[in-house]
């Protein structure tokens, strides 16, 4: 069964409800869902580590959605806030496993090309938008941290954040 928005929707009102049963039906078909998402977006062999990762999120951000609300928005949130976290990690890896010395070997050409593809896009954004997407989105570092570092307010720093990532996804889209 590939369920829909409706059923979703219905399953996860259910679940809150306290029906164990729906609750087990919603995580089944959510995993399903999942599985299709992420495998667009992670290598093969971490998306059940990532889909895992989401039900978690899932399961603890249960009480936060609102039935009123569609379901697979709010699902597709959660599973682009954990796709976020895994992306900042394995970019952080890449920058520990490399030393000044070191030269990317075979297996790192895939995050040395998208780095190189990042860097190209952020040439066409200001300064301060590279920035603070830069120290925001991709480091992990809180508005307050990018503030201090940048010299810019903290409202700044989320504005230059919004209009960037907004410009990147209107290049891209444009590049397609």
């Amino acid at each position: 069964m590939i369920a829909d928005e409706q059923t979703l929707a219905r399953l996860m009102a259910a679940a809150q409800g306290g029906d164990r049963q729906a609750y087990g039906v919603l995580l089944v078909e959510a995993r399903r869902w999942l599985r299709r998402y992420l495998s667009r977006k992670v290598p093969p062999g971490q998306v059940d580590d990532l889909v895992q990762d989401v039900l978690v999120a899932l399961h603890s951000k249960r009480g936060t959605y609102d039935p009123a609300r569609p379901f697979l928005p709010w699902l597709a949130a959660i599973a682009r806030y954990r796709w976020v976290d895994y992306l900042r990690r394995a970019y952080k890896r890449e920058d520990v496993a490399l030393g000044d010395d070191d030269f990317p070997q075979e297996s790192h050409g895939d995050a040395v090309l998208a780095r190189i593809s990042l860097d190209r896009l952020f040439c066409q954004l200001s300064n301060a938008q590279a920035q603070a997407i830069e120290l925001v989105k991709i480091e992990g570092h809180t508005i307050s941290e990018a503030a201090t570092r940048c010299g810019q307010s903290e409202p700044s720093i989320k504005t230059n954040i919004h209009r960037g990532l907004r410009k990147l996804a209107a290049l891209i889209e444009k590049a397609d």
